[in-house]
């Protein structure tokens, strides 16, 4: 009964981590394009500030959404390999969302493809922060449930 509690709660934390590591994207994702629209965080209007608390959870849904099944495939390799360090999260969180563009650019219309450098950049970087994200939240103890306390002894010689 223990290791199924144990399950349980690494998968409770795998999902925070995925839907703190999704926010965060999105969050990068908006100051990205409010950047690049000319707006420093001296100028911005309260409107635009205002806008933000909708838009970050509404974008971050369709972060969510599209890059869950690298993610998803990323997180397994990582909880099975019991990798730890951020930069495998961040290098991962890029990964995910270049498989996302190849995916995007090779099933999706010429309207939604991404085919700007700036924006393939913006994307591949939010991937990273999303990546990031998950480690504060959730990868910085990725296979500790599964590895056993106390190292296992081996039996009695000769017998």
């Amino acid at each position: 009964m223990s290791r199924l509690l144990a399950y349980l709660i690494r998968f409770a934390v795998i999902l925070i981590g995925y839907i703190v590591a999704s926010l965060a994207a999105s969050a990068f994702l908006n100051i990205l394009f409010l950047a690049s629209l000319g707006y420093s965080p001296d100028q911005t209007h309260p409107t635009a500030t205002a806008s933000l608390y909708f838009s970050i959870p509404f974008v971050a849904l369709f972060v969510a959404y599209f890059g869950f099944m690298p993610a998803a495939i990323v997180i397994l390799i990582s909880e099975i390999l019991g990798r730890r360090d951020w930069l495998f999260y961040a290098l991962a969180g890029g990964v995910v969302a270049a498989v996302f563009l190849g995916f995007v650019h090779q099933n999706a219309d010429a309207d939604f493809d991404v085919t700007e450098p700036r924006a393939i950049a913006a994307v591949i970087g939010c991937g990273m922060v999303g990546g990031i994200f998950y480690w504060l939240a959730a990868g910085r103890w990725a296979g500790s449930w599964w590895k056993s306390e106390a190292p296992i002894s081996p039996g009695p010689s000769g017998s």
